[in-house]
């Protein structure tokens, strides 16, 4: 067969195009077929075209488990590690809802191990100086002055058939770390390798680093059985209360529920060190309390929407009481006819559907 015949996928049948090829041990790949595997298979080249077909069938069944998957807890920026406590599952995605990518969802007791890994790069400062010559050189200081930046990682091991490792950055851009004196600079046992200083005083690599320390805990403790999924969603919903943001919500239960469901889909970025966040009222980075103001004015609107058609007068003076602001909240709530989710804006927060 020469090197440039036409080629055929040997799972779907279709013609590959040119540069289109993902050669298998014993066959041929389209890349419209290569994309449907797991994003953490990485074994491809040696794997045969039986083999490939077992693991799309298997992707093709985690459908199901995308569909019934509720997300109780979310840590990361842009990667996200996605818990159902209650289905004692877990997914890594970069979207809010593992559905939309046909993200991998495992059992919690397919964790066999999780830790941390944290990368360091270090640039060395230097100083401008003119030589004899007059010429300006860069020279280092005495002793050398550095600057850092660090990328945080977790790393769960898993027994699965098609991969044993998840490896995702936590941190959506590096944790900058500037030259600061040697002085306050901590020193001890650090995660970091050949190193013994680690820039705890740091309040953004401070909450990373405990971030990777929650969710290496939190997973060993539901694996182990330490803590049952039920256990920890029913302590997570017991601390979380939404009448703590909004006081007065529980004379209404339309209310109550509306801005439960639009609290529960939102993001909010904390004023304190920028980390977005989902369903919780303190940062899952700093642990500063709930901070959005804008947000915060868009489920009043919303509250206050909901109260109104549900025949309530709320008394509650956090709730909005200029009319302009009473007429505005009725006029722009909307519950999705496709999810049921109740909205304000043109579409849907929790599918995307546009207002009808």
């Amino acid at each position: 067969m020469g090197l440039f015949d036409k080629k055929y996928c040997d799972i779907c049948g279709e013609k590959i195009g040119l540069l289109g090829n993902r050669k298998l041990e014993d066959g041929n790949l389209c890349k419209d077929c290569a994309k449907k595997l797991s994003p953490w298979f990485s074994e491809r080249r040696s794997s045969t075209v039986a083999e490939i077909r077992e693991q799309l069938d298997w992707r093709e069944a985690n459908r199901e488990r995308t569909a019934q998957f509720r997300t109780t807890r979310t840590f990361g920026e842009r990667t996200k590690l996605l818990l159902d406590e209650q289905h004692r599952w877990f997914a890594v995605t970069r979207e809010s809802n593992p559905a939309t990518d046909n993200a991998d969802v495992l059992d919690i007791s397919a964790i066999t191990g999780c830790r941390t890994d944290i990368d360091e790069s270090r640039t060395e400062l230097k100083i401008e100086t003119k030589d004899q010559d007059g010429k300006i050189v860069r020279k280092s200081y005495n002793p050398p002055r550095y600057e850092y930046d660090y990328d945080f990682y977790i790393i769960i091991s898993v027994n699965v058939p098609y991969f044993s490792e998840m490896k995702f950055k936590l941190n959506d851009s590096c944790v900058h770390i500037p030259f600061q004196p040697t002085t306050i600079r901590w020193t001890g046992s650090s995660f970091l390798q050949d190193r013994h200083e680690e820039p705890l005083y740091d309040p953004c690599y401070r909450g990373f680093r405990e971030a990777c320390d929650e969710i290496c805990s939190l997973l060993e403790q539901i694996r182990s059985g330490a803590v049952s999924g039920q256990q920890v969603g029913a302590t997570a919903q017991s601390n979380f209360s939404i009448e703590s943001l909004i006081p007065g919500l529980s004379s209404s239960p339309a209310a109550k529920k509306a801005v439960e469901e639009v609290f529960r889909i939102t993001t909010w970025r904390c004023a304190s060190c920028g980390c977005p966040n989902n369903n919780t009222l303190t940062c899952q980075q700093c642990g500063a309390p709930f901070s959005d103001e804008k947000v915060l004015t868009n489920l009043k609107n919303l509250a206050f929407a909901a109260a109104m058609e549900e025949g309530v007068a709320p008394s509650n003076t956090a709730m909005p009481t200029d009319t302009s602001v009473q007429n505005s909240a009725v006029a722009q709530s909307w519950s999705c006819p496709f999810c049921g989710a109740a909205n304000q804006g043109k579409f849907c927060e929790n599918c995307g559907a546009k207002r009808p």
